[in-house]
């Protein structure tokens, strides 16, 4: 299987947050001992288990639907999933500011990466192709003028046992 989807832009960038939000998560770990309240102790290592499953979610994501031929519908499902995690970063990251991590500069990288993620991931969305598509009969990721209720064109073709 080719593994071109290693040298996408996007790809690389995902790479680079995973890496940042790995060092960050071992950094607050070191530091949560201080905190001696341990509802705000759970509070800090839930969100850095977040912050550490949606750097893993995202790469897998983006691997997982850039060398295939998948319909459009499924390759905007997981684009959906990347950004929801991607959107989930800063909210952990704001998190963790709010229940006492204020010292860690590294949050601010955080939305840094993220904002230039963005960017190359709604240009490698472009490249999907809407019209290699199935109907996606709940209606969220459709081609331009194709409806969910839309009669499915591969129905009509005739199906020859021999």
């Amino acid at each position: 299987m080719r593994e071109e989807w290693k040298k996408l832009p996007v790809f690389k960038k995902a790479t680079e947050i995973q890496e940042l939000v790995q060092h960050i998560v071992k950094v607050v770990e070191s530091s949560n001992t201080e905190f001696e309240d341990k509802i705000e102790k759970d509070i800090i290592k839930s969100h850095l288990f977040y912050l550490l499953r949606n750097s893993l979610i995202i790469p897998a994501k983006i691997a997982g639907v850039s060398n295939s031929d998948m319909p459009y519908d499924i390759k905007m499902e997981n684009a959906t999933l990347i950004r929801k995690a991607a959107k989930e970063f800063i909210m952990d990251a704001r998190g963790l500011q709010i229940h006492g991590c204020n010292d860690i500069e590294y949050l601010n990288l955080i939305r840094n990466e993220v904002d230039e993620f963005r960017v190359l991931f709604a240009e490698w969305v472009k490249t999907f192709d809407c019209w290699n598509y199935t109907i996606d009969r709940w209606g969220l990721f459709n081609p331009p003028g194709i409806n969910y209720e839309d009669k499915d064109p591969d129905q009509d073709i005739p199906f020859d046992t021999e």
